[in-house]
């Protein structure tokens, strides 16, 4: 079976590797196992891989390099409109030679995947749509149209969409879906925390506007002002990163609250397994992989309700739900922080609920959904 990847994300060529986000790497490695040719229709960076990006496993990959476009100003949107045939005829001429063709979405390159996979009707196809699928949910303009072409059963003909949740009113083709991190191997029951003492808070995640990691800091820094012994580790990297350390600077909050940058899956584990809470107030989320992380190894989440995490939160029995202001947020953590007993329960039924989406899980449906295409 001949494969065809059409996606956004940035990839790299290092030692005659390709190297991508890491996340979507490894799911993307599980659907490999079942393809004999892999053809990934993506933009290029030049720039070696960090040490959150990673290698494909697979022996016959094809890598069509493809420009990224973007229309945040009016020089690259009058560039990226120049350069939209070229990519389109680029996606249709590689989606007639595929078996199957799979779609990555939101974003600019799945939107045109979208637009060409119409003419390909009786090829199977899956999309993978990462970002928040609520139909009341706000976001732009192209990401409502690949949502509308994607669930609209006349034009997306012979394919599986994933969305993250389970949504009312939606067409047949829509399959609520999930991601996993973890392995049955390293399910291990929740370490018991201990309330009483500091509380360690932890946030993961890009240092972006979206994942409001300031608010994170504020929310912290609010309860150490009410007398509490907190602390904050931060694991992410981003445009925010220098304005965030001038702010723990000169608000004198580095004796507790700490900016780690990137660092590898395995230090990341480590931290989950003690910490008593991630905070992670998105503005918007798909699957929220950090909080389903956390929650594996018992780690309370504290997140704003968007996307699927009502769900995976089971509205507030596995997490705390808060809203975006300080003081709102604070009240809601108030609660229950002092209540040790509501919190081991809490966190033992994260864990449980969490642990219930490994790799191997994800596996075997991933080879259900390629093998219902023939």
């Amino acid at each position: 079976m001949v494969i065809v990847i059409i996606t956004h994300v940035p990839h790299k060529i290092f030692h005659r590797e390709i190297f991508a986000y890491a996340p979507y790497v490894r799911e993307m490695n599980l659907w490999f196992k079942y393809v004999n040719k892999v053809v990934l229709i993506a933009p290029k960076v030049e720039t070696k891989p960090t040490p959150i990006e990673i290698p494909y496993k697979h022996d016959n990959i094809l890598f069509h390099t493809i420009n990224s476009v973007e229309f945040t100003s009016f020089k690259s949107s009058v560039i990226s409109v120049i350069k939209i045939p070229s990519i389109i005829w680029t996606i249709f001429k590689t989606c007639k030679k595929a078996d199957h063709i799979h779609l990555r979405c939101p974003g600019n390159i799945g939107l045109f995947g979208c637009f060409v996979q119409v003419f390909f009707p009786k090829k199977p196809k899956t999309a993978k749509y990462a970002g928040n699928w609520d139909p009341n949910g706000k976001q732009p303009f192209s990401y409502k149209l690949q949502k509308w072409i994607l669930s609209n059963t006349f034009l997306t003909k012979n394919s599986q969409v994933l969305v993250y949740g389970d949504w009312n009113n939606q067409t047949k083709n829509i399959k609520p879906f999930f991601t996993a991190t973890y392995s049955n191997s390293e399910i291990e029951p929740a370490e018991i925390r201990d309330y009483s003492n500091e509380i360690k808070f932890v946030f993961v995640g890009s240092l972006v506007q979206g994942k409001r990691p300031l608010f994170t800091i504020r929310i912290v820094e609010a309860l150490k002002k009410q007398g509490k012994k907190v602390s904050l580790d931060i694991y992410g990297d981003g445009v925010l990163k220098n304005s965030l350390n001038q702010y723990v600077s000169k608000n004198k909050l580095d004796g507790f609250i700490k900016l780690h940058g990137n660092k590898e899956i395995s230090v990341v584990k480590t931290v989950l397994k003690t910490a008593h809470f991630l905070i992670l107030p998105s503005k918007s989320e798909g699957w929220p992989k950090a909080v389903a992380e956390a929650m594996f190894y018992g780690t309370i989440p504290v997140t704003t309700s968007v996307s699927c995490i009502p769900f995976m939160l089971n509205f507030g029995e596995r997490g705390i739900i808060i809203n975006p202001d300080v003081q709102s947020a604070l009240e809601s953590i108030n609660k229950v922080i002092n209540d040790s007993k509501s919190l081991k329960r809490m966190s033992k039924l994260a864990a449980t609920w969490s642990q219930q989406y490994t790799l191997e899980v994800f596996d075997e449906e991933i080879s259900k959904l390629l093998n219902r295409s023939y």
